[in-house]
């Protein structure tokens, strides 16, 4: 078998892993809404959707850049001794990060409320929050080692455990309280979160040791100083940790002005919340579920569009752009007309809310171009256009931003609806437009 072969043997493999995994975390994630919505309500499930925009700032901060960083000089290791000293010096710098963001979070968290929730009391529901970071910050790690090495099976299975664990737990919690006689709250769904992120990185650990003892006998290669792996390490994770980092922080100034908007249209304050929950808790965990595709797609195609483009081989790297779009209008409009026919349906008898149902139907054309714009974004990291995915990233979150502050106070919600559709419509175009254009610049060159 050529090289050519295993590396599409390794990215069909991969990918098919990937998205058997995600299809059957987002059935479980996707009930697990449904259960949440049951028990603590729309306006519960709103505050505990305006946690997840923090903690995912913060783990931008601690591992997004990192994790793939991990993952490229993991690929490119002559040896697995090499690419394990990557995975620590990666982990250790995750984890310094974590406790620095523990400590910033636990003193200022009074701040964070008043800034990133609307002045809401979520001050313990954060503090429950910030204990996952450092768990979910290694799991990232360990999952980019793999992920380096175009292994998925345990990344697979930590991303199932992951969800099992938390929707368990906080079932339990929950007939705890039941049986106390108290009343289930937001806060048992945060510890969910903690415990599912810390039972991934105990099964992460033991599969890692596991692997590291049956590979003892393989003959160690020169080794990286401890500085320079740090050093490689950086010049990568750092601008990647940068588009993360801002790109969270526009989207929790878009969690933060929703519900703003919204009061200014004329809802009150438990009403914008309760439309809140509805919108992030169930239309978009609904739309986002056949999406597990596109994403398990854009894991494998980074470092082999990467690998391709380097050797110049610009004819695989053509073949990935042009199967990528294939799949994901095919499968997005497949999501679309399939949620047109089933989107009320799916609102009243899944989630006992009319207005779901209306939200998804009128959502449901973004799909398309959901699916392109995250796949063409992993074939643009892959190409070395991270500035360019930053700045296209940007430019949707203004325009999402332009509808929320001046289309909700006058029309309402359909407002942030058309925003997402234009936005998404935008990165789709732009992103292949910039593959486009590198792809010529380098047989130019």
């Amino acid at each position: 078998m050529t090289r050519t072969d295993n590396t599409k043997s390794a990215l069909f493999s991969g990918t098919l892993i990937l998205t058997g995994a995600g299809i059957i975390s987002r059935f479980i994630g996707f009930y697990y809404k449904i259960f949440l919505s049951r028990t603590i309500g729309a306006e519960g499930l709103g505050m505990y959707q305006l946690i997840f925009p923090i903690f995912v700032l913060f783990l931008a901060v601690c591992s997004a850049g990192i994790q793939t960083a991990i993952s490229r000089f993991c690929a490119s290791c002559e040896s697995d001794r090499q690419a394990k000293r990557y995975l620590a010096a990666g982990i250790s710098m995750s984890l310094a990060l974590s406790f620095f963001c523990i400590f910033l979070i636990r003193t200022r968290a009074d701040w964070f409320c008043r800034i990133m929730m609307d002045g809401m009391d979520g001050a313990s529901l954060l503090s429950i929050m910030t204990w996952a970071i450092p768990f979910a910050a290694i799991h990232s790690c360990i999952n980019g080692y793999y992920y380096g090495q175009k292994k998925t099976v345990i990344p697979a299975v930590s991303q199932l455990l992951e969800q099992s664990i938390r929707v368990t737990g906080v079932w339990l919690l929950m007939q705890i309280a039941a049986e106390q006689g108290r009343t289930p709250a937001v806060s048992d769904a945060v510890w969910g979160i903690l415990i599912g992120d810390a039972g991934a990185v105990l099964y992460c650990l033991a599969a890692f040791s596991l692997t590291t003892k049956k590979r003892q006998r393989v003959p160690h290669r020169h080794t990286l100083p401890l500085l320079k792996l740090y050093k490689n390490l950086c010049s990568l994770a750092i601008p990647l940790t940068a588009n993360r980092l801002i790109g969270s922080i526009f989207s929790s100034a878009e969690a933060l002005l929703i519900p703003y908007s919204l009061r200014s249209f004329g809802y009150t304050g438990s009403d914008a919340l309760s439309v809140y929950g509805i919108l992030t808790g169930m239309v978009f965990s609904t739309i986002m579920f056949p999406a597990v595709i596109s994403n398990s797609l854009s894991v494998m195609l980074l470092p082999t569009v990467s690998e391709s483009f380097h050797q110049e081989k610009t004819a695989l790297v053509r073949k990935a752009v042009q199967r990528t779009v294939q799949i994901c209008t095919i499968l997005g409009f497949a999501c679309t007309f399939g949620f047109l026919l089933t989107g009320e349906w799916i609102g009243v008898h899944l989630f006992h809310n009319t207005l779901a149902g209306v939200y998804l139907r009128t959502l449901c054309w973004i799909c398309p171009f959901i699916f392109l714009g995250s796949t063409l974004g992993s074939i643009l990291h892959g190409l070395g256009r991270a500035t360019a995915t930053l700045m296209i990233n940007l430019a949707a979150s203004l325009i999402r931003i332009l509808f929320i502050c001046i289309g909700i106070p006058v029309i309402g919600l359909k407002a942030y609806l058309w925003g997402m559709l234009v936005s998404q419509i935008f990165i789709a175009v732009i992103s292949g437009l910039c593959i486009v254009q590198t792809r010529s610049k380098k047989r130019g060159g």
